[in-house]
């Protein structure tokens, strides 16, 4: 299928291949959990701004690299982890997710290695992008700032700028947009109507996912107090990771995740020898995507019955059918809205990580010894 040339409602003059910068949606100007909920609400526009942004520095269709190493932690790292799924599933590019200093020894001048940071202070990300540059791969640096900014300037290397001031986590739809219209030319065409489409539906489905009776709302209520366990097939681990993340940032609980087929070769024999008051800490949320293979299909159902059976709550979650891209951007509006109607019952403000704050003061405070 021959791709589309970018052009329309996503893309406009004015943004400079050097280095676009994303706009700041308009947040509220009230405590954390208001704030959050209205960052939650900027999901659209920050997947169509980092789109643009993304596009604008995109590689030419001639010459594009064969390989992509995808650099960041946390929350600057989970988008990569999201695209990952779309990019194997619908793209010949081979990706490969970094989290950590060192960079395969596979990088090289045929590798593009991207390095995400939000700070642009991340020293696991500044490090690999030494080494990218050491290996004479094709880099391309997306931050709000800081050293990464800083040197990726001093090196002529392609700049994606996400706009200041926002935990790192909230940055998501800018920087998964900016993947996206990054790594735009090695999908079979264009995704900018795709992207318009998916994001116009989105603005809808955000609506709903906020409101105090919404699908959220009642997703927060099933998972109540226990421990979420969040299930998806390996296209959408990205989304499971979110959905953890969120919980553990914004709800400040533990969950945890896996992924389908792979658990159904271990963790399904820890549940089969669970016992009743064992499984009932436990929620178990499925993120079930309708254009899945029918054995995996059936693999969740089987689950569902297992976990049941065993006495946890079992939550399946439909994912938007038929377009994996508008599956993966509506179900990371309504995984975060569910960490925030968690937040609320736990009674705890979604907006500070003191935890992460803490350890960050403590590694610099050794580094300076």
């Amino acid at each position: 299928m021959p791709r589309r040339a970018v052009a329309g409602p996503l893309v406009r003059k004015g943004y400079l291949p050097r280095g676009p910068a994303l706009g700041m949606a308009k947040t509220a100007t009230g405590g954390g959990p208001e704030r959050m909920r209205a960052l939650a609400a900027s999901l659209p526009t920050r997947l169509r701004d980092g789109f643009r942004a993304g596009v604008a520095i995109a590689p030419s269709a001639s010459g594009k690299p064969s390989s992509a190493f995808l650099v960041g932690m946390g929350g600057s790292g989970i988008s990569s982890e999201m695209s990952r799924g779309l990019l194997e599933a619908e793209t010949p590019l081979a990706v490969a997710l970094v989290r950590s200093p060192e960079l395969p020894k596979a990088v090289g001048r045929d590798s593009i290695v991207v390095l995400v940071s939000y700070s642009g202070t991340t020293w696991e990300t500044l490090r690999a992008y030494d080494a990218a540059g050491r290996a004479r791969a094709r880099r391309v640096a997306i931050t709000s700032g800081g050293t990464l900014a800083e040197r990726a300037e001093r090196d002529h290397v392609p700049l994606l700028t996400l706009p200041p001031g926002l935990p790192p986590r909230a940055a998501v739809g800018n920087i998964l947009g900016g993947l996206l219209g990054l790594l735009d030319p090695w999908f079979p065409e264009s995704n900018e109507g795709r992207l318009e489409r998916a994001t116009s539906r989105l603005e809808a489905a955000v609506a709903s996912h906020a409101r105090a009776n919404g699908p959220a709302a009642r997703i927060a209520e099933r998972i109540g107090p226990r421990i979420p366990m969040v299930y998806a097939e390996s296209t959408f681990l990205g989304l499971a990771r979110r959905w953890k993340t969120q919980v553990e940032e914004n709800a400040k609980r533990l969950a945890f995740m896996d992924e389908i087929p792979e658990l159904l070769h271990n963790a399904l024999v820890g549940w089969d020898a669970t016992s009743r008051a064992e499984a009932s800490r436990f929620a178990v949320v499925l993120l079930e995507w309708a254009e899945e293979a029918t054995l995996t299909g059936r693999s969740f159902s089987y689950l569902d019955r297992l976990v049941t059976a065993r006495g946890a709550t079992s939550v399946r979650v439909p994912l938007a059918p038929e377009d994996r891209l508008e599956a993966i951007i509506t179900g990371l509006s309504l995984g975060d809205h569910v960490s925030l109607f968690l937040a609320d019952r736990r009674r705890v403000d979604p907006y500070p990580v003191e935890a992460i704050a803490r350890l960050k003061s403590t590694l610099a405070s050794a580094a300076r010894r």
